[in-house]
């Protein structure tokens, strides 16, 4: 019992420091959620639904409306993923299936890498390299051959500098890319050897066993890091502040300059000096937090699933 005692003791303690380190991260989020929602309600209670449905921002007038920001940061999140998802998956599998092992490891860290790049570099690389080039080669001869009237003109209607929600969307998909990719590929790696070897034994193809062996086994967390890379887009703040034309309106285009959340609050929050401005600023960001939480924990639940065949 000599012996044991210290032990038990140190064990109560080691329990008690874990406990209170949770503690302080929940006190911590209560905080935050508390700020939130103390600093944005007086704009909530006074705009009431038409906070969340009307597109005008105006605060020399004294009128908000968080549609045209939301609508923006879904926008902009969703087409990054859309675009990265492919090639992050290519990615995955080429070097957890095809690379050979020696490439395949300095690839991985190149790819990592990417992750560790501030978002104000792609910003700015965005700003003087992509938009131009954008608007000179991508933009200006969609516009050009669009028909007057038709879809492809609603489509890309809007000012040829390349600053618009498609570019910045181009943006997120490039910073969000080597997250999705690096998760897929320890996910894949993580598949057993012996399934894929019984299944070259029975005589799939290389693009077999990956489509019907090794993608189904890792499925759902493999969604679950797709809706990581999207909380990762969904609150991404300079690149796209950078890019995406900062305009309030509700999009109508996809090369129709546009804003986010977190853009919005950026470009607007030091210069903010009305009570009501203030608190519009704070309901955008309680709203990101909403959809960023609600999306992260989604993600989370699907990636604490065991994975595995259906």
């Amino acid at each position: 019992m000599a012996v044991l005692a210290p032990s038990a003791a140190g064990d109560r303690l080691f329990r008690s420091l874990c406990l209170a380190a949770v503690l302080a991260m929940m006190a911590v989020l209560g905080g935050l959620i508390g700020s939130l929602l103390w600093g944005g309600w007086p704009a909530l209670a006074h705009f009431g639904p038409g906070f969340f449905t009307s597109s005008t921002w105006d605060p020399v007038a004294g009128q908000f409306g968080a549609a045209g920001p939301v609508a923006g940061t879904l926008l902009t999140a969703f087409l990054a993923l859309l675009l990265a998802l492919p090639v992050a998956l290519g990615t995955a599998v080429f070097l957890a299936e095809i690379c050979p092992q020696a490439i395949a490891r300095w690839l991985a860290i190149a790819v990592e890498l990417l992750a560790g790049i501030p978002s104000i570099v792609y910003g700015m690389w965005g700003l003087f390299v992509l938009a131009p080039w954008f608007a000179r080669h991508v933009q200006v001869p969609l516009m050009a051959a669009a028909t007057p009237g038709s879809w492809l003109e609603r489509m890309v209607t809007g000012v040829p500098n390349g600053a618009n929600i498609c570019t910045a969307s181009l943006i997120l998909a490039v910073m969000v890319l080597p997250y999705i990719a690096a998760i897929l590929r320890e996910l894949l790696l993580s598949v057993p050897p012996a399934m894929r070897e019984a299944a070259y034994g029975l005589g799939c193809t290389r693009s077999e066993v990956v489509l019907r062996i090794m993608l189904p086994y890792v499925r759902n967390s493999a969604i679950g890091a797709v809706m990581l890379g999207l909380g990762r887009a969904l609150g991404e703040t300079m690149a796209v502040t950078f890019i995406i034309g900062n305009s309030h309106n509700f999009p109508r285009s996809l090369f129709g300059a546009g804003s986010t959340i977190s853009s919005t609050i950026a470009n607007e929050f030091n210069e903010a000096t009305g009570d009501m401005h203030v608190s519009a600023l704070i309901a955008l960001g309680l709203v990101l937090f909403a959809i960023t939480f609600v999306t992260i924990a989604a993600a989370r639940l699907l990636l604490g699933r065991d994975g595995g065949p259906k």
